[in-house]
This record gives C-alpha cells, sequence and structure tokens, in this order.
C-alpha cells in the first residue's frame, strides 16, 4: 500500500524569536490576556503572534525603542546623587559640632560640594526630559506604568530628588520666596499621588494591599516624609507635621504587610532585590523628619533610627538575598546608595545629639560606605552604559501597553 503523505498543520508556525519570556510572571501588563509586546532582534517592539494568529506580526516603529525600555525606576541613579549633595551638605555645615566630624570632612573645599550638586542637577534634569518625552511619544506604557504595583512607587522619585536638592542648595535660604515656590512646585504632585495609591488602598478590595504591597512600596512614604522635613526647615511646623502624620500612619500598614509577607520576596523579580534596601530607608527619614519637626534628635528619632539600623544588619547580613541581582549591572543596583545615604543622614544627627566617640565613627563608618557605594555605581555605570537599558528588564515587560 502507497502511504499517504503527511498533512501539514493547520496553524502556522511561529518563530520563537518574536517572543520575549519577562523575569517574572508577577510583572505581567495589566490588560487583556494574550494582550502584549515582545522585543525584536533590530530593538524595537512587535506584537506576539497569540494577539493574531492568523497574520504575521506587524512591526511597530523602532525609531523611540529606547523611550520605550526606559522608566521611572532610573530615577534611583538621581535619588542616589541627590542624597549624596544632601549628606555633604550636612557633614560639611558649620553649625554642626566639630567634634562628631573628622577633620578630613571639614578641610574639603567648597567647590567640590557645588560641583556635586550641579552633577545630581543635571542628572536629574535629564531624566526629566527623557521621561517627559516618554509621556509624549509612549503614553500608553506611561498609563501601564502608572497602574503597575511597582512602576507606580517609582513615580514619587523625581518629587523626592527634587526636595532633596532643593535642601542641599547651596543657593537659596529656606526662608525665601522662591524657596516655598519651589516646595509647593515639587510637593503637590505628591499629595496627588498620595490620594491616587493611598485611596486604592482605602477603597480596592479588602486583600488589594497584600496582594499589591512591595518593598518598592516605601517609596510613597519617603515621599511624604521628605515632604514633611522640607516643610519644617521652612518653619511650616503644622504642614510638616500633617505630612508627617501621613507618611507614619501609612507607613505603619505597609510595614506589618510586607513583614507578614517578607519571606515571599517572589513578588519581586531577582533582579529588583536590591530594592530591598527600602526597608530601612523608611525608618530612617522618619527619624530626620521628626527630627527636624521637633528641632532635636529625641527618643522617638532615636528609636527609629535603632530600627534603622537593625533591619540593615538583617538584611546584609543575607547576602544570598541579592546573589542573584548581582549576577549582572543594572538600573536596580542603584538602589543601593539612596537607602545607605538616608542612613548615614540620620546617623549624623544622632552623632550630633550624643556627642559620643562610638557615635561619631559610627556616622563616618555609613558615611564613607555610602560614599564607596555611590562611587562604585558611577565607575560601574561609565564603563557599562549599555546594560542600562536590558531587553530584559522587568520593568519593560511590565510598562508594555496592552493591545
Amino acid at each position: 500500500m502507497q502511504s499517504k503523505p503527511h498533512s501539514p498543520s493547520p496553524l502556522p508556525s511561529i518563530d520563537r524569536s518574536i517572543t520575549m519570556e519577562t523575569s517574572s510572571d508577577s510583572l505581567k501588563p495589566l490588560g487583556p490576556k494574550g494582550a502584549g509586546l515582545a522585543e525584536a532582534g533590530d530593538g524595537g517592539t512587535m506584537l506576539k503572534a497569540s494577539t493574531a494568529p492568523n497574520k504575521p506580526p506587524r512591526p511597530v516603529a523602532s525609531r523611540f525603542a529606547m523611550l520605550t525600555r526606559f522608566h521611572a525606576g532610573y530615577f534611583r541613579i538621581s535619588l542616589a546623587l541627590s542624597g549624596q549633595a544632601l549628606l555633604w551638605r550636612t557633614l560639611s555645615d558649620r553649625s554642626t559640632d566639630p567634634s562628631a566630624l573628622h577633620p578630613l570632612v571639614q578641610s574639603l573645599p567648597s567647590a567640590a560640594f557645588v560641583l556635586l550638586w550641579s552633577l545630581a542637577l543635571l542628572t536629574l534634569f535629564a531624566l526629566c526630559v527623557l521621561y517627559v518625552a516618554r509621556c509624549v511619544v509612549r503614553l500608553p506604557a506611561v498609563r501601564a506604568e502608572f497602574r503597575h504595583h511597582v512602576g507606580m512607587n517609582y513615580l514619587f522619585a523625581p518629587w523626592i530628588s527634587w526636595l532633596l536638592l532643593l535642601q542641599a542648595t547651596p543657593f537659596l535660604r529656606p526662608d525665601a520666596p522662591s524657596y516655598h515656590m519651589l516646595w509647593w512646585a515639587f510637593s503637590l504632585p505628591i499629595l496627588v499621588l498620595d490620594v491616587k495609591v493611598y485611596g486604592q488602598w482605602f477603597t480596592r478590595g479588602r486583600k488589594f494591599l497584600s496582594m499589591v504591597a512591595n518593598p518598592a512600596s516605601h517609596m510613597t512614604v519617603i515621599a511624604n516624609l521628605m515632604t514633611a522635613r522640607a516643610a519644617a526647615k521652612m518653619g511650616w511646623h503644622e504642614g510638616a507635621v500633617a505630612m508627617f502624620a501621613v507618611g507614619a500612619a501609612h507607613y505603619l500598614v505597609l510595614f506589618v504587610t510586607l513583614y507578614q509577607r517578607f519571606l515571599g520576596s517572589d513578588s519581586l523579580p531577582a533582579m529588583l532585590r536590591p530594592v530591598f534596601f527600602l526597608f530601612f530607608a523608611a525608618p530612617s527619614m522618619a527619624s530626620l523628619a521628626w527630627c527636624s519637626i521637633s528641632m532635636s534628635f529625641d527618643t522617638g528619632c532615636k528609636m527609629l533610627f535603632f530600627l534603622s539600623m537593625f533591619l540593615f544588619a538583617s538584611l546584609v547580613s543575607r547576602p544570598t538575598l541579592f546573589k542573584r541581582a548581582m549576577r549582572r549591572f543594572s538600573v536596580a543596583w542603584w538602589a543601593y546608595s539612596f537607602p545607605l545615604t538616608l542612613l548615614a543622614l540620620a546617623s549624623a544627627e544622632y552623632a550630633q545629639e550624643v556627642r559620643e566617640p562610638a557615635a561619631s565613627v559610627l556616622m563616618l563608618a555609613l558615611a564613607v560606605l555610602s560614599v564607596l557605594v555611590t562611587l562604585a555605581l558611577m565607575v560601574f555605570t561609565a564603563l557599562r552604559p549599555n546594560d542600562l537599558l536590558p531587553h530584559d528588564d522587568p520593568f519593560f515587560a511590565a510598562t508594555l501597553p496592552a493591545r
């Protein structure tokens, strides 16, 4: 008997090169099932074949591919540099007790601080320009990021950076009218985002917070506490207390929620594990904010500072938690610097209050660690700039608009 020829499959074959798996299933973009984008080999994006099984993939213009992969998470860089500017402004302040500082800090030229502040300002301005361009060219991706449980939190980052630079500026005094106007310009977006984020926590389902809470959610709390500290520096006591109350109340709820889910760290892909350093950044910022409000590093500030030290020790004693994130350089590494800087700032206030040798040694150790980490990140960024926009960035997969 003559065998019948094998009939081809009725479904067209799909080239696997047009699909891309994300680093974590928990970071898929919101939208209808089967909707999504995949990375093309030329740097552009293509629709997955699953969206139109009977049609070949349609290429999307790759002219603005960089803006597609760019996201609010890159403001980690401006947070780190702006925090360093505020740290060195604090350490070089003449009103600070000289016995709590190393003579080397006091001997630093003022031009070095101005240069650092200018570098932070230019970096933040460049990132803001890029993000504004992304809003114009890739508005659906921005909307997807606004709805995402991780990407939403970093929308607070540019405003925190501006407030850090405002407090560190060598050109304006806190009592200047222009200082007040800038405070309002940088604080109002934080209030708008507060209504969005905290309103969802209140009005969505009873398990909504437990599903969306992740270490990056601390950014919302830090933004409120940073606003409170800046207001206190201007002498706006009531406004500072109001912002501190909002931030502290939600920090308590967030801390309990995350503490119960700490072992379930799979809510973030391994690439984003450096974000866990925000666990001790929030209480450090709370101690700084309350110190500015109460005009002294009192018992409450010390309790928050000691909590930060405990959380810091808990994280650094578990290096395996960050092992997979350290295999390849990425912009997520910049998440190490900003929390260390806040901890060093809190330790400087603590050393200024207690004026003991042990406190001064602790402050110097944390300050040096913060500076070294920031310098190392700058070197890695300069040597490996191509790794800043990887094709497998979890944020990129998360912020692709659903089609």
